[in-house]
């Protein structure tokens, strides 16, 4: 399991122009079943991102072909995360699928 922050650069400004890229791009991660929460930094500082059931270099990757990774609007930074207890909602997590 991962968190993904994405905290805003000097260039927060460009965000606007590359945002429904940036929005497609979360889309994908969540259709995809790897997303399975996004919300903000507070107050207004980025984004954070729960990634499950992939490997670090596939979500390396994906985090590289966002627009505001690529536009460098934000800062990418991958925190892995080797569960050993969850609340009953969230045991799943506790057992990572075996990836391809």
């Amino acid at each position: 399991m991962f968190v993904v922050l994405l905290r805003f650069s000097a260039d927060k400004s460009a965000a606007e122009r590359y945002m429904p890229g940036h929005q497609e791009w979360i889309e994908r991660g969540v259709d995809d079943g790897v997303f399975l929460l996004v919300g903000g930094i507070q107050p207004g500082l980025g984004g954070a991102i729960v990634a499950h059931g992939t490997s670090r270099d596939d979500l390396e990757a994906r985090v590289a072909a966002d627009p505001f990774v690529e536009q460098d609007i934000v800062s990418a930074e991958i925190v892995e995360i080797a569960p050993w207890l969850a609340d009953d909602r969230l045991k799943f997590l506790l057992a990572e699928p075996v990836l391809p």
